[in-house]
């Protein structure tokens, strides 16, 4: 009699040394799949502790220093997760980087800087997550990071980060109109206001750029938030969790707003 043992799901999360990143690999530990984790070699201690604290929940787990900007290092971080575990199941696309700068003082050198990582490093990622899912034949799950920014212009001095985050939208639906009849869904995830390192070093250079104490300027983001509070990375492991899961399998070509109510749309 055949076993009907489901075999254990493989998901990469690029990223993932801190904050969502390190959030949504937990999580997708914490629902059984061996999680494998990528982020920059100058963050080897943070990605070493993430990858003990999965394999602390009983999953197996990898780590895979690439720039995720760079084609060749992204078909090897893969190639690399497929030899260890024998397949890929879910991509998350999380890496990439803020930038604050007023738009009629922003360089072209800092736009293709900040286009390289965030869209042209989420494209690497799915394409090639896409091709090994193809080859496999038994579906899979894309998920990338867009932002409250990608559904609005209208914050001041992140054009760019913005516009990033625009492209992945646009990446993501098309992408999911392609892979949908190889039972892969491409989505993203689109936060608002939540707090990570990266958020609390804006928090603190704002504060400092208009006088003003970094708790009164953390209550003033909040209280413009309907739920007047920010997220924090568990909000957003806990979407990934469900677009990763085989109960989304018809949900595809979104990027969720989870932003508390800060935009609607």
């Amino acid at each position: 009699m055949a076993s009907t043992v489901k075999p254990t799901r493989i998901a990469l999360v690029t990223g993932a040394a801190q904050g969502i990143g390190k959030a949504i690999a937990l999580r997708l530990a914490k629902d059984g799949l061996h999680v494998a984790i990528n982020d920059l070699p100058s963050s080897q201690d943070k990605l070493l502790t993430t990858s003990d604290e999965i394999k602390a929940i009983g999953r197996e787990s990898s780590v895979h220093f690439a720039d995720i900007s760079n084609e060749e290092q992204v078909k090897t971080m893969i190639n690399e997760v497929v030899e260890k575990y024998g397949g890929l199941d879910v991509m998350v696309a999380n890496a990439g980087v803020n930038f604050v700068k007023p738009f009629l003082e922003t360089t072209v050198e800092q736009l293709e800087r900040v286009f390289s990582i965030n869209v042209k490093g989420t494209f690497l990622c799915y394409k090639y997550a896409g091709i090994q899912m193809v080859k496999q034949g038994r579906g899979g799950r894309i998920i990338g990071a867009s932002s409250i920014a990608g559904k609005t212009g209208s914050y001041p001095n992140i054009s760019i980060y913005s516009g990033s985050k625009f492209a992945i939208r646009g990446i993501t639906q098309a992408a999911a109109g392609e892979l949908g009849k190889h039972k892969i869904t491409v989505n993203a995830y689109a936060p608002g206001t939540v707090i990570t390192d990266m958020s609390i070093q804006f928090a603190e250079r704002s504060a400092k750029e208009n006088n003003v104490p970094v708790e009164d300027f953390h209550k003033a983001v909040a209280e413009q938030i309907p739920v007047k509070y920010a997220g924090v990375p568990d909000d957003i492991a806990g979407l990934v969790s469900y677009l990763a899961s085989e109960e989304a399998h018809f949900v595809t070509g979104q990027s969720v707003s989870i932003n508390g109510g800060s935009f609607c749309d």
